[in-house]
């Protein structure tokens, strides 16, 4: 028993702050955001909501400069301020930015934003187990390995996900008649646009794939679904 106490507290702790992270979440999303209204947009979002046989699609502006697209774990779809505004110098076109709300409504239809809340209590407990057990026999540097272990295992968990969005968001895309043009071609600025040096990091590091990856991915998806 003794040896599964740390266990235990770790994932309690886990549970913890994954639902005071879910609250706060909400709690800055409420207070941030807004409706996102924009007629040229609307057009994207009607057309991805028939495909989807849905009333609509409510997107929301999160108040951020930060240029990002993200799906809360109540399924809640947001644009922050930052990507809009690129959207309206014309940087990004009504094209792109629908592919970033059909990522997000692929996080949401897949399940990734629930299950993203249960997997970091369980990363606490599996960190906790492994620093204990690598700290055994590699004192000093165990925590270290073993954060970097569970580190590495969240990071391509992540990945998985991010492709599994992209591919959710093509089919939407050519369901809805937009096209996945606009999706290839965020892609290729999207490092440029957010000032992102993961170009430089190795792809097992990362969260997300690297953007030439993900295009790759999608031509695939693309190939293979308009020849069958």
């Amino acid at each position: 028993m003794a040896i599964l106490t740390p266990i235990i507290l770790a994932l309690l702790y886990g549970l913890v702050m994954m639902r005071f992270s879910a609250w706060s979440t909400k709690r800055n999303l409420n207070e941030n955001s807004k409706p996102l209204r924009d007629p040229d947009l609307a057009r994207e979002f009607s057309a991805m909501s028939r495909a989807l046989d849905l009333p609509e699609i409510k997107v929301n502006m999160y108040e951020v400069e930060m240029i990002n697209g993200l799906a809360a774990p109540d399924g809640r779809i947001f644009i922050t301020r930052g990507f809009y505004n690129e959207y309206r110098k014309g940087t990004v076109t009504s094209e792109e930015l629908a592919s970033v709300v059909a990522h997000e409504l692929g996080h949401v239809a897949l399940g990734h934003t629930r299950r993203r809340m249960i997997d970091f209590s369980a990363q606490h407990a599996a960190r906790a187990a492994l620093t204990m057990v690598i700290g055994r026999f590699i004192p000093f540097i165990g925590p270290w390995i073993a954060n970097t272990l569970i580190s590495l295992f969240a990071a391509r968990l992540s990945r998985a996900d991010e492709y599994e969005a992209d591919a959710y968001a093509s089919a939407l895309l050519l369901k809805s008649g937009i096209g996945l043009e606009g999706q290839k071609s965020l892609f290729r600025k999207l490092d440029a646009l957010t000032k992102s040096r993961a170009g430089a990091a190795p792809a097992w590091l990362l969260s997300h794939p690297k953007s030439p990856d993900r295009i790759a991915a999608i031509e695939a998806n693309e190939a293979k679904w308009t020849t069958a």
